[in-house]
């Protein structure tokens, strides 16, 4: 039977990741990693030009060579993307007698994660994975999910907030809270947002927080 797999977002500001290898694939996991404000080390034969650019301006920490155990310690999440199977299956290796969590790119076998395709929208990130089955068709799907949840929607989501944090310091009763923030979103309400009607969207969302709290 196939192994599931159980979903969840990590929050890896501050945190020591690891990317071993230096090509074009090693710079797309080294990026992402950077967008979600980790610490990147990278160990490496030799490194892309923009990689040795961030390397210039203190954005990642550059040890020139092969890998070795020792570059695991203190590290949360390792990315093994090296030209070399063998090598790439003996740092997974290495995570799993540690407890690290490992995506060696191109062998799911040697996983034991694996990055989604994900749409961002502010704080709104939807993920879609296929387990490493078919990282394509998570791909088309992202794109399809693009079109469904425009920009617009990081408004959506930073303004909920907003009203979530209201409805917690303002209404008492449990209850009564639940109530107003089940009725907040509707289909309704992401028609407009869809249609970028802002305005329209932000009074309705005042209306019915107003009438829940009556």
């Amino acid at each position: 039977m196939a192994t599931k797999l159980y979903p969840l977002f990590l929050n890896l500001a501050g945190q020591n990741c690891l990317v071993v290898g230096g090509g074009t694939v090693a710079e797309r996991k080294v990026l992402t990693l950077l967008d979600y404000d980790a610490r990147v080390n990278i160990v490496a034969s030799e490194v892309t030009s923009n990689l040795s650019e961030l390397v210039k301006n203190g954005r990642l920490n550059f040890r020139q060579g092969t890998y070795r155990p020792a570059d695991l310690t203190g590290v949360k999440l390792v990315i093994a993307a090296t030209n070399q199977k063998e090598v790439n299956r003996q740092i997974a290796k290495d995570c799993f007698k540690n407890n690290i969590l490992v995506n060696v790119v191109d062998d799911p076998e040697y996983s034991n994660f694996f990055v989604p395709a994900v749409v961002k929208r502010g704080f709104l990130q939807i993920a879609v994975s296929t387990s490493g089955k078919s990282p394509f068709l998570a791909k088309k799907i992202k794109e399809e999910l693009e079109t469904l949840y425009g920009p617009a929607f990081g408004w959506l989501v930073s303004f909920l907030g907003e009203v979530r944090q209201k409805a917690i310091n303002e209404v008492a009763d449990p209850g009564q809270r639940q109530s107003i923030l089940t009725r907040l979103v509707d289909l309704k309400l992401l028609q407009l947002v869809r249609e970028e009607k802002l305005g329209e969207a932000k009074e309705r969302l005042t209306h019915v927080y107003r009438n829940g709290r009556d």
